[in-house]
């Protein structure tokens, strides 16, 4: 088999998932990051840690997953990043994002730098919260040549109508869930309805495709070809975090190897629905991506 070297890079938050019964690693970068490399790709990951324990952790996980660290930038000033995680009876969850925290403080110019030769450059907006790091990954957007997959995160108190407008003048491709679909709408005055909707959003910003997840009802897929929509599999949940960032790894692959939209779909809810599957969103069990790299055709990705 032909072994290949694609180059993505991704910027954004790392921090813990802080659960009633103990931290987890999380943000949405990261986990997209953890599970291409458990898909057999080689991510870089470009974010900011701070200099005090839960940054160590971070750096001894993403080794132990044979994950780079070469991309973090450590902060003598600021914490590494925590969210607050509230579990509910139904496997829902609910956040409280602190704020000011080391992944606030993203350094530009080597960001930028890695950006330039990426086949796939992977970036969210809640990371753009803050002035410092908003600066640096939009220059790094703008800098990459190739796929720019924006993952919206429009959580409350997080996110702002011209950053997040930024973010999508840079983005190629946008993902993004059918509540933030309605948001998106009603505030750039979009047509309604979901595929309406998305094709208002890719006009817009000149997008060549629009993905939207739909939570039990699937998930929907807008390029220029037309409109793919895929059901959820049945699941029975444990927790949901992190099943978006799943999905959004198993997308930017299928784009990476020219998947057809249907087959993207089907695999990325497929996956999605693992992640719901199990306590936290980054396995750490390289069982759980081995038969996929094999079903996928991916053994032998990175050389």
């Amino acid at each position: 088999m032909e072994r290949r070297n694609d180059r993505v890079v991704v910027v954004g938050e790392v921090l813990f998932d802080a659960f009633p019964d103990g931290d987890r690693l999380g943000g949405a970068p990261f986990n997209f990051a953890w599970h291409l490399q458990g898909l057999g790709f080689a991510p870089q990951l470009l974010s900011r840690v701070g200099e005090d324990p839960r940054g160590a952790r971070i750096l001894t996980a993403m080794a132990a997953h044979g994950m780079s660290p070469d991309g973090l930038q450590r902060d003598p000033t600021h914490p590494t990043g925590v969210v607050r995680v509230r579990l509910d009876g139904g496997g829902g969850h609910g956040f409280e994002i602190v704020p000011d925290q080391a992944y606030d403080h993203l350094a530009a110019p080597p960001v930028a730098a890695a950006a330039r030769d990426a086949d796939l450059f992977y970036f969210g907006t809640l990371a753009t919260r803050a002035p410092e790091s908003r600066a640096a990954i939009l220059t790094a957007a703008s800098a990459a040549p190739a796929v720019r997959f924006l993952d919206l995160n429009l959580r409350p108190g997080c996110w702002s109508a011209p950053a997040v407008t930024a973010c999508l003048e840079q983005a190629t491709v946008a993902k993004l869930n059918d509540d933030e679909l309605t948001v998106l709408c009603d505030l750039y005055a979009l047509p309604t309805g979901e595929e309406a909707g998305c094709r208002g959003l890719g006009e817009r910003f000149g997008l060549h495709t629009v993905i939207v997840t739909r939570g039990e009802r699937g998930a929907l897929w807008l390029d220029d070809a037309g409109a793919v929509e895929q059901p959820a599999p049945a699941v029975t949940i444990v927790d949901t975090v992190g099943a978006g960032d799943g999905f959004a790894a198993v997308a930017a692959t299928g784009l990476l190897r020219g998947w057809s939209p249907a087959t993207t779909l089907e695999r990325a809810t497929a996956f999605a629905a693992r992640i719901c599957a199990q306590r936290g969103a980054c396995p750490d069990d390289p069982g759980f991506y081995a038969p996929l790299r094999r079903d996928w055709g991916l053994e032998g990705t990175w050389s």
